[in-house]
């Protein structure tokens, strides 16, 4: 079976003239602000689709309707300044991608990862999982990705998967909201050392702060880009 060439930087990019004159100019000066990097979006597509297709099975595909929410991530992961800042995206804080059950939240960030941009490479850490490492191990735990999460003095970027699906549990006897705890330690982090943090979940803004409590939802504004999937948007597992 033929695997798909992993992509590099050019392909994800191209040059071209902002505008269709590209003759020199008067003074016989190449119009350099004139050339912009912008995204050759429809092969993105077309690799991300085949991606996809790789990681999760030939059901995948990627929706039109979706062309958006992707094209906002791609810019955020490909470090665009110029286009994030129009977007309203700020490239110091994570991403928080928010929509309903099955409308690919957890593709759309696995297939995020391969985009050329090492910096900004994430892991994929399902909540749950962290759950059930805090039975294995207790409160390890939140230091193992807050305090801990680093590499050669690089904080460790993780994408917190389906915020909401773990519960809180018990060490012991001593009850513990895992995941808030992380992501108030990881807030602390993002504050003296820039470590960014992503999150997929269902739940609306009253439903984290119930969860979690409202020190997290006021913290929440000041680490994470809110990219937002339609409220009706079709389960795609079906």
């Amino acid at each position: 079976m033929n695997t798909l060439k992993p992509p590099t930087s050019t392909d994800f990019k191209v040059n071209f003239p902002m505008k269709s004159d590209m003759t020199k100019n008067q003074n016989n000066k190449s119009q350099e602000d004139d050339i912009s990097t912008d995204i050759n979006f429809p092969w993105c597509l077309t690799f991300f689709e085949k991606r996809g297709k790789e990681l999760f099975g030939e059901k995948f595909q990627i929706h039109q309707k979706d062309h958006a929410i992707i094209y906002k991530l791609l810019i955020y992961f490909l470090g665009n300044k110029n286009e994030a800042e129009k977007l309203g995206i700020d490239l110091r804080k994570g991403i928080l991608l928010n929509g309903p059950i099955g409308c690919g939240k957890t593709s759309l960030m696995s297939i995020m990862r391969f985009v050329p941009s090492p910096e900004r490479k994430h892991i994929m850490k399902p909540c749950r999982e962290i759950s059930f490492e805090f039975i294995q191990d207790g409160f390890e735990v939140i230091f193992r990705y807050s305090k801990m999460s680093f590499n050669n003095n690089h904080p460790k970027i993780y994408c917190f998967d389906d915020l909401g699906a773990e519960q809180s549990l018990k060490y012991y006897g001593n009850e513990c909201n895992v995941l808030g705890e992380v992501l108030l330690c990881r807030y602390d982090l993002f504050i003296s050392q820039g470590m960014i943090t992503h999150l997929t979940t269902n739940l609306s803004a009253s439903e984290m702060e119930s969860m979690y409590g409202n020190r997290i939802r006021s913290r929440f504004r000041e680490m994470f880009n809110l990219i937002a999937f339609d409220k009706v948007s079709a389960d795609k597992r079906t």
